[in-house]
């Protein structure tokens, strides 16, 4: 599997200083794992975009630029963040190389749609891509929902942006809402998903920069993921948010390092076959 590492944290607003360590620290924590939860043997490539922490503008093109090449020759490719805010640049290049009604699940706490900032940041990139029309405000979807900003709240309200809260998680069952997430987001000619490390509880993945509490567990992220994961028009992934600096006894980094592992399980089953 194409493994892209994006060692970005000027999107963060400088809340985020550390973050462009994450994507080491996921690939090594990789080698601690033997097989997929599918008894696959993990394999990937690695490769990754050069940035420029002191230009936002110059490191979205290059991102675009990267991503739009990967996507184009191989679908399944996880790109490992760095803030959120590689997550717009990524998002424009899946929408310009995948034009049919293209759709994305987010797992995070937040919303991302709180400002309005120009490039966008980590904070407002939901925001961004729908007002620059980007992706349709009717293929969003995002799962793991716990403090939204009441600028937020009325942003999805008025775009009709369907969203699962913890408490929607809590209250209806995981089951019934992978099922309302899969029935939505298979209807997608695309989907891209990005996974937001805050979506985990802080018990789970402490190394983040923004603790929100009442969170998935890892086991339960893993069973949206492992649901999410027969959807056959899933094409892209990113993993972002991972703090070193922040982190107890690599904790997030082995989280997001075993979601990285189990994501790989398709493609490895195909090439085996």
């Amino acid at each position: 599997m194409n493994v892209i590492k994006i060692p970005f944290s000027a999107g963060g607003l400088g809340k985020t200083k550390g973050v462009e360590e994450g994507p080491d620290a996921i690939i090594a924590a990789t080698k601690d794992f033997f097989s997929t939860e599918d008894d696959c043997v993990p394999s990937f490539e690695v490769s990754s975009v050069s940035v420029d922490q002191s230009n936002l503008e110059s490191t979205n093109e290059r991102i675009v630029a990267k991503a739009e090449s990967v996507m184009k020759e191989t679908d399944g490719a996880v790109f490992l963040g760095g803030d959120h805010s590689i997550t717009y640049s990524l998002v424009k290049a899946f929408a310009s190389v995948h034009t049919t009604n293209p759709g994305i699940v987010i797992f995070d706490a937040h919303a991302d749609a709180c400002t309005d900032f120009s490039p966008p940041t980590h904070e407002d990139l939901l925001l961004a891509l729908v007002k620059e029309n980007i992706i349709s405000s009717a293929t969003i979807i995002l799962v793991g929902i716990r403090n939204l900003h009441p600028d937020e709240l009325e942003f999805l309200q008025r775009h009709k942006i369907t969203y699962y809260t913890m408490k929607d998680i809590a209250n209806e069952g995981k089951e019934e809402i992978i099922d309302a997430v899969m029935a939505k987001a298979k209807d997608f000619g695309s989907l891209y998903v990005s996974f937001d490390i805050d979506v985990l509880d802080p018990a789970f993945a402490p190394g983040t920069g923004y603790l929100e509490p009442g969170g998935l567990s890892t086991r339960e992220l893993l069973f949206f993921v492992h649901k999410l994961r027969n959807l056959s028009n899933w094409k892209a992934s990113d993993i972002v948010e991972v703090n070193p600096s922040k982190d107890v006894r690599d904790l997030t980094a082995t989280a997001a390092a075993k979601l990285l592992v189990e994501l790989s399980s398709n493609t490895i089953k195909n090439e085996v076959q």
